[in-house]
């Protein structure tokens, strides 16, 4: 080949060079004239006549700023000690790290004996039968009686409570209508029943019919009359389909090595279970013929993974409605079509998911017309990293949006991982203040989250009401005291008036730990009401019945529910605080039955027990 003939190869690579070199000239060209163009016409273009100034529509800010008063002094102290409560939390952990032992358990609050003050009960779990572990006496629940004082005695074995198996959730009624309140527990594996004999404790799990099957894994319930027959019903959430075996076979690691606690999307969801009361001592289960068992509509398998449950009638008809929280799934919202069945509406009314139409890490839930208006709001706490949920709509409509961000509770939650949350009345102002406990599921997250603790503060944020730019704001610690955002492995909490003097307490439940109880020493020197309703037979404690206060230009409103919050109850009596009022205009009563009851001027700062027809 001649030294100047050039390979097809190499002749193509000089063809594309030149190609090249005349395409980039060209462009060079076309953008230069480009350019000047582009000048010319904007030193000679026509510019019209600006339009007429039109007012735009007022938009509500999607987040709001910096809370424009100051709370003010709520001091919560400690006081589980000097109160003689031993309680402590036994998980069941040993080293495999199975899922129900990051759930902690509940606490309610009631009056067991009937003395008038409220006596204080804690759920327990207890160690996995195949923990071979030496161990000392097992773990039971725990009943504390109160003095009125909030000096509290355990009578835990007298009253037959001595019991163990792991436990998760209680509701507290009497549920028979023999005046006195009764217990129900859920479980890892069978629930239990307790009937209340005069201060004695029965179970009658098996003649009730509320056991459940011997695998369900039972959290929140509550106890509502759905159907309107004058006797309450029992509503059961139900977690996850679990096992020992599928739990260890997951193999969940942490980052860096190490097992880890499971995560709930890895577990089968289930159904939750509707008790109907007979009104014999025994219940018919009518979860599937009521329509509370909700199955994707695409697979047919349960949807559920619920956690926690309130009780409400959304669309005002006279008809409780239940809404409960699942986690990493929807919620449901469980229209009660006043014919026995319900119709799950979550999605319709704006409440199953955030913003983006993403399912959160649902826990603990309550219901309250936090605005003292026809407002309704749902606060659901959720997972680490997922703000705590607001959900508001105008009662009757059941159409909700979520205002955590606007009315600045959002943000100040996203961080913390909550469980128990619940609207109530701190300082006594006639505004719905929120509590959270808080505490993450796995106790080694700080060696993979830098910004994730095991033991979390709790939340506390006061209501400012809705004139103000921020609605709800955190109550820093030199207000409400060291005591009470003290970090624990928070689950389940409840409040009560313990120790007679009108404000309400806290009590806190710890995984694997310690509860706490935090006296309220407020002294603001504000006027408040309690009112405890006596009702009609069988439904004796009037679950269901409606409150309003009004005092001036102010209207409260109250249902008388004491499920709320995640595993746990608070009391039952109603908590109205009067702020700078010295007096009460009018309390109407709206019984479950439909009677209506008006008192008039009713005398301030007192327990005023009001009974059905009287």
């Amino acid at each position: 080949m001649s030294k100047l003939t050039t390979p097809p190869s190499e002749q193509d690579e000089s063809d594309d060079q030149v190609i090249g070199t005349a395409l980039v000239a060209s462009l060079i060209v076309i953008g230069v004239v480009a350019i000047l163009g582009g000048g010319a016409w904007w030193l000679f273009r026509v510019v019209p006549p600006e339009p007429a100034v039109v007012e735009a529509k007022l938009e509500l800010p999607t987040e709001r700023a910096a809370v424009d008063v100051v709370p003010p002094k709520m001091l919560f102290v400690d006081i589980t000690q000097t109160a003689g409560i031993d309680f402590v939390h036994e998980s069941g952990a040993y080293g495999d790290k199975l899922l129900p032992e990051t759930m902690g358990s509940g606490c309610a609050v009631l009056d067991y004996d009937g003395d008038g003050d409220q006596d204080l009960l804690f759920v327990n779990s207890q160690r996995w039968a195949w923990d071979k572990r030496e161990a000392g006496d097992p773990a039971t629940l725990a009943l504390y009686a109160n003095d009125g004082t909030a000096k509290f005695t355990n009578v835990t074995r007298e009253v037959g409570l001595d019991v163990s198996f792991y436990g998760m959730g209680v509701a507290v009624a009497d549920y028979d209508g023999d005046g006195d309140v009764d217990l129900f527990f859920t479980a890892v594996g069978p629930n239990r029943l307790f009937r209340n004999d005069g201060g004695k404790f029965t179970e009658v799990t098996a003649e009730a019919g509320v056991a459940g099957p011997e695998d369900a894994w039972g959290t929140s319930c509550g106890w509502f009359d759905y159907d309107r027959d004058g006797d309450l019903d029992l509503f059961v959430c139900r977690y996850v389909t679990w096992s020992k075996e599928f739990d260890l076979a997951q193999n969940f690691q942490l980052v860096g090595g190490g097992r880890a606690y499971g995560r709930p999307q890895q577990f089968a969801g289930t159904f939750n279970a509707l008790y109907r009361n007979d009104g014999n001592g025994k219940f018919t289960d009518v979860s599937q013929p009521s329509g509370v068992q909700i199955a994707n509509p695409s697979t047919k398998v349960p949807a559920g993974k619920s956690l926690g449950v309130a009780f409400e009638d959304f669309d005002a008809d006279g008809w409780l409605d239940v809404v409960v929280a699942n986690d990493t799934v929807g919620n449901f919202l469980l229209h009660n079509q006043k014919d026995g069945t319900f119709r799950e509406v979550a999605t319709f009314a704006g409440m199953a998911y955030d913003s983006t139409g993403l399912a959160r890490g649902a826990m603990g839930i309550d219901v309250a017309q936090f605005r003292n208006s026809p407002e309704l709001g749902i606060a659901i706490g959720n997972f680490s990293n997922e703000m705590t949920a607001l959900y508001v709509s105008p009662l009757g409509q059941m159409q909700f949006r979520d205002d955590a961000v606007a009315n600045g509770l959002g943000p100040a939650t996203r961080l913390e991982l909550t469980f128990g949350l619940f609207f109530f009345d701190a300082d006594l102002d006639g505004r719905l203040d929120l509590f959270a406990a808080n505490g993450h599921l796995e106790d080694e997250i700080n060696r993979v989250q830098a910004t994730q603790h095991y033991e979390q503060p709790p939340h506390f944020f006061w209501n400012c009401g809705p004139e103000h730019k921020t609605e709800f704001s955190p109550v820093p610690k030199e207000l409400c005291g060291a005591d009470l955002l003290q970090p624990l492995v928070g689950r389940g909490a409840a409040f009560a008036d313990f120790d007679g003097d009108g404000d309400l307490d806290l009590v806190v439940t710890a995984s694997g730990g310690p509860a706490r109880l935090l006296r309220n020493d407020q002294a603001l020197s504000r006027h408040w009401l309690r009112v405890k309703l006596v009702g009609k037979t069988p439904n004796t404690d009037a679950i269901g019945a409606r409150v309003e206060l009004t005092a001036g230009e102010q209207t409260q409103y109250r249902l008388v529910s004491p499920t709320r919050g995640y595993l746990s109850q608070s009391e039952l009596p109603l908590t109205f605080g009067l702020g700078e009022g010295d007096q009460v205009d009018k309390l109407v009563i709206r019984w479950p039955g439909g009677d209506v009851q008006e008192i008039a001027n009713p005398k301030i700062d007192q327990l005023l027990v009001v009974r059905e027809g009287e």
